[in-house]
């Protein structure tokens, strides 16, 4: 990793947060195009969420070695897929659809390594379960007035004061932040 410019292909400040606690010293460069999602499984739609934003920065680097992280979150819910919301209703929608159930957020990374003309990559996901306690209609509309809602899939922040309605969780919590630190970690180790 000393050669080489790590580049995190997201503007989300929780992935900017957590590369920043792991150490690293990193450029911001977000991805542009609109994704495509693809995939049968949960884990393939968020690795080639991860493989679209990394693969755009990649390929618009110019003589540049570098590593390119691209990182996409979906929470998956009685097999629906949700992204982020794009409206209060949207967000009420998936809150009320997440409370008083148990959920799947999977987090998808992908690693481009770029050396000169060469692009080689790998890709990984994680999953972790949160159980939303049940909630009235009011608190759903108060949490999405603090507006925590619109940017994160699922329409939620577990950091935030979300956390106070999570009754319970399994898996890596960076996972659901939308960054599986430990994951990441372990595979940028190989390019040392």
């Amino acid at each position: 990793m000393k050669e080489k410019a790590i580049i995190l292909a997201s503007a989300s400040p929780r992935r900017k947060e957590l590369l920043t606690l792991m150490g690293l010293t990193f450029q911001v460069i977000p991805g542009r195009r609109e994704e495509i999602i693809r995939g049968d499984t949960p884990e393939q739609i968020v690795e080639h969420l991860s493989w679209q934003k990394a693969e755009e920065v990649a390929s618009g680097l110019q003589a540049q070695d570098a590593l390119v992280i691209g990182a996409d979150t979906i929470v998956v819910c009685d097999g629906a897929v949700m992204g982020k919301p794009h409206t209060e209703k949207e967000a009420f929608a998936m809150l009320s659809r997440l409370q008083g159930k148990t959920h799947q957020v999977y987090t998808g990374v992908t690693i481009f390594c770029v050396e000169g003309a060469e692009k080689t990559w790998e890709t990984f996901s994680r999953k972790a379960s949160v159980t939303v306690h049940a909630m009235e209609e009011a608190e759903i509309w108060e949490y999405i007035r603090r507006g925590e809602s619109l940017d994160k899939a699922g329409g939620y922040g577990i950091q935030g004061s979300f956390a106070m309605y999570v009754d319970e969780m399994q898996g890596e919590y960076n996972t659901v932040l939308g960054l599986p630190v430990a994951g990441l970690y372990q595979a940028l180790k190989k390019y040392r």
